[in-house]
């Protein structure tokens, strides 16, 4: 079993096909000239990352990047956070993966990763607005995108490395390595403030300026010529590929996989399948005093 509820299998599960009026947990506006905003709408879920969510949202940024009037699009999460991380609380019974991932051993981190690493490859850039929880997944998702900023109050961590190992080990990349150790190891995480020190956020602010600012630097963006950009946007990360970042994520997957198959990782399955997930995630959580101390957890 995977961590977004499905058993590995070899077969392609299935690719959804979505329509700008068929969005069911994703919301779409243009809060300013050339500026397209997904808001990812599970708020009673703290936008826990199921298939259909995940599916949305891509197919969202991709016909972002083919509309000319799009210039920059922005991702943020709608409620209490930007996201709990991948749901492990039942959200994908009945959906299949939303795009095709090579079956296999790994299947899930190789799929996750790679739809948050199709970001890198859009032409325009890509803004997370990360207030709240940016956790697991969701922290993956934010990788992914071309800016972060973040509200300094907000809590950007991987709590699964408490049971697991993450899909997409962006860690020693973006926080260092002696502070990415220690988030691996500890399952802790890092304030807006500490991200924006470290790299990991490209800045934070006060969270009741988060968003007037996040469109400040997004109109910003817009105004410059849009093919320029995106040769500048590649020429960034071109540089971190040349450095093995993106090797060395899809090499991590295989470290993902090989942790599913440890008994720790089958102990976590089997309390959640006798006491329910938020035990589960309590249980696992409350020796640290953090993350899980309501009755609402459904991600990570």
């Amino acid at each position: 079993m995977e961590k977004g509820g499905n058993t590995y299998s070899s077969a392609d599960m299935g690719t959804q096909r979505y329509g700008e009026q068929g969005y069911e947990v994703i919301l779409v506006d243009a809060p300013a000239a050339g500026v397209k905003r997904i808001t990812l709408n599970r708020p009673d879920k703290r936008n826990a990352l199921n298939h259909p969510l995940r599916g949305e949202l891509l197919h969202a940024l991709q016909q972002g990047d083919r509309d000319t009037e799009v210039k920059v699009q922005i991702v943020r999460g709608a409620g209490s956070c930007f996201s709990a991380g991948y749901d492990l609380g039942g959200g994908n019974e009945g959906y299949g993966y939303p795009y095709h991932t090579a079956g296999g051993d790994s299947q899930w981190p190789r799929h996750v990763t790679d739809g948050w690493m199709s970001i890198w490859d859009l032409a325009k850039p890509v803004i997370a607005q990360v207030h709240g929880y940016c956790l697991a997944g969701g922290s993956e998702l934010a990788t992914g995108c071309d800016l972060v900023y973040m509200a300094e109050n907000a809590q950007m961590g991987y709590p699964a490395v408490r049971f697991g190992t993450p899909d997409m080990q962006f860690h020693p990349w973006l926080v260092g390595m002696r502070k990415g150790m220690e988030m691996l190891l500890t399952g802790e995480s890092l304030s807006g403030v500490e991200c924006a020190a470290r790299g990991w956020a490209t800045d934070c602010f006060p969270e009741a300026e988060l968003e007037r600012r996040v469109l400040e630097i997004a109109g910003r963006i817009a105004l410059l010529p849009p093919d320029i950009v995106q040769l500048n946007k590649r020429a960034v990360h071109r540089q971190m590929e040349v450095m093995g970042l993106r090797q060395g994520i899809r090499a991590g997957t295989e470290l993902c996989a090989l942790a599913t198959h440890q008994p720790t990782f089958k102990q976590f399955l089997n309390r959640i399948e006798q006491g329910g997930l938020t035990q589960a995630l309590q249980e696992r959580d409350e020796k640290f005093g953090d993350y899980r101390t309501s009755k609402d957890a459904d991600g990570d």
